[in-house]
């Protein structure tokens, strides 16, 4: 709490922003006075996935131009402890896909809040459909191929 206020922080990687990022947001704002939303690095993200698609630079300034957050951060660390003295947060807000892993921040005397992503869309999901349409597209690109020869082929014989 800083001045009576509540202080809610969330964080994530935001690769390829998308509506559950920003449901996931929104619902942070609703909980305080007060929204720091933390933006996973390059670096910290190759520590535990692959790595994010949109570079840490835009991610980051694209959280930046949401209207939810009155501060956006780099967070460097999945380590939260440091941050509950320096940011004097009251509430940790994080996806369901992490359930568990912040409960140490209750100790603490921060109220954790899991975000039901539920079913949808997810970073994960979207590399997918992106890849797999990709390759659809190649696989028809590669079957115009041939008949492109044989056309090229018969207009020569023409000639």
């Amino acid at each position: 709490m800083v001045n009576g206020k509540t202080v809610v922080y969330t964080s994530g990687t935001f690769d390829m922003l998308h509506a559950n990022h920003l449901k996931m947001i929104e619902y942070a704002r609703a909980l305080g006075d007060i929204l720091i939303v933390g933006v996973n690095t390059d670096e910290l993200v190759a520590s535990y996935k692959s790595q994010p698609i949109i570079p840490f630079e835009e991610r980051i300034a694209l959280v930046k131009a949401l209207k939810y957050p009155d501060i956006v951060i780099p967070q460097k660390s999945l380590d939260h402890t440091d941050k509950v003295s320096k940011l004097h947060f009251d509430v940790f807000v994080v996806g369901d896909d992490w359930v568990g892993k912040y409960d140490y921040l209750e100790k603490l005397g921060i109220t954790v809040m899991y975000f039901p992503y539920g079913d949808g869309v997810s970073s994960s999901s979207l590399k997918k459909r992106i890849y797999n349409n990709y390759q659809k597209l190649q696989n028809t690109a590669n079957a115009h191929i041939p008949l492109d020869a044989q056309t090229q082929n018969a207009d020569s014989a023409k000639s």
